[in-house]
């Protein structure tokens, strides 16, 4: 008797819950705002009595903490102050978010073999693209060929207490190819410690997503048409995802061009030289926003052929090449199961 009276109890609970989990009683809840020099937007889906209040605060000083971390246009952040620091052989202290990036830059250095490299700022400023601000005068073969003697990881060691040291002076870090990712995984982790499973991050065009989207689906996130002429919200192409991050790096948008000759932001850190190989936008999916985005950078430089079978020598990394030919026309180069994540419009 006792287990019949039990028994519609437990239907009553088992019934609450799946109403209140079901797809059809779920919230979406928006979020948006400014960081890095550019915006953040953020979607979260939660139960009908499932709440993001007070999020959007630790989610605007976990933005200020990172980029007071990394920005090279903050005078007084821990790059600046790092890039700053003259003492050739002492351990510079650094925090534990400038741990995890240096790291990870490491890791694309060797992987990249140079292809990526964050001592690459040097070079960055030289040509007018950092934070040292336009130069008016076009850099020498011989400015060039100096410049490189600071870039390399070989000038600069890591150490496992949390230490960097210099082994030239002059050796300086531009990070701003990966502290975006870097960005969107510390707002994921912070998303999900409210307990939130099912969400979408993006800021400045780096993407996280996790769970589905309020519909149960995956989620659904344009890639842009690399083309300098094309509108910012134009897409090229869409990829579904859950769980994964995706970054996407292109030289279309920010260049000069001098004598009829378009010079990319994106440098070659082994010739010193903006890329020139064609390829105007990589997009990389990872299942980390700050590998992904440090990628993406590189595949840049590598040109298809050799991105293109890096990529494929990854396990859980995917990507697509795209490359502007000399008639204008697009060629997009594909590792093999990049197919996998792509959508119909």
């Amino acid at each position: 008797m006792e287990m019949k009276r039990q028994l519609p109890i437990v239907l009553v609970i088992v019934t609450i819950f799946f109403a209140s989990t079901g797809y059809g009683s779920r919230r979406e809840h928006v979020i948006s705002g400014k960081t890095m020099g550019t915006t953040y937007h953020i979607k979260m889906v939660t139960g009908v009595l499932g709440s993001t209040a007070g999020i959007k605060d630790k989610i605007d000083k976990r933005l200020l903490e990172i980029n007071q971390s990394m920005s090279t246009y903050i005078k007084d952040s821990e790059i600046s102050r790092f890039n700053a620091f003259e003492r050739v052989g002492e351990p510079f202290a650094i925090s534990e978010d400038f741990w995890k990036v240096i790291r990870v830059g490491q890791q694309l250095y060797e992987l990249t073999q140079g292809a990526w490299d964050a001592t690459v700022n040097p070079l960055v400023n030289r040509w007018g693209f950092g934070a040292a601000g336009k130069r008016g005068t076009f850099p020498t073969r011989k400015e060039i060929e100096n410049l490189l003697q600071d870039v390399g990881f070989k000038n600069i060691e890591l150490s496992a207490d949390r230490y960097l040291v210099k082994h030239k002076a002059s050796v300086s870090l531009d990070l701003g190819s990966i502290a975006k990712g870097y960005a969107v995984d510390e707002v994921a982790r912070l998303i999900r410690e409210n307990d939130i499973d099912h969400f979408l991050v993006e800021i400045g065009g780096e993407v996280l997503t996790s769970g589905l989207r309020i519909d149960g689906s995956p989620w659904r996130v344009g890639i842009n048409t690399p083309r300098i002429d094309a509108p910012l919200n134009q897409v090229y192409r869409i990829v579904k995802l859950s769980n994964m991050a995706l970054a996407t790096s292109g030289n279309y948008r920010n260049y000069f061009i001098r004598d009829g000759i378009r010079y990319s932001h994106i440098l070659d850190p082994r010739s010193g030289y903006p890329v020139a190989n064609g390829v105007v936008s990589a997009s990389v999916i990872a299942d980390s926003c700050t590998f992904a985005d440090g990628l993406a950078t590189a595949l840049v430089v590598l040109g298809p052929d050799k991105g293109i079978a890096l990529v494929d020598r990854l396990a859980a990394v995917e990507c697509m090449i795209v490359r502007e030919n000399k008639d204008g026309s697009l060629r997009d180069y594909e590792s093999k199961g990049f197919f996998f994540f792509t959508a119909e419009p």
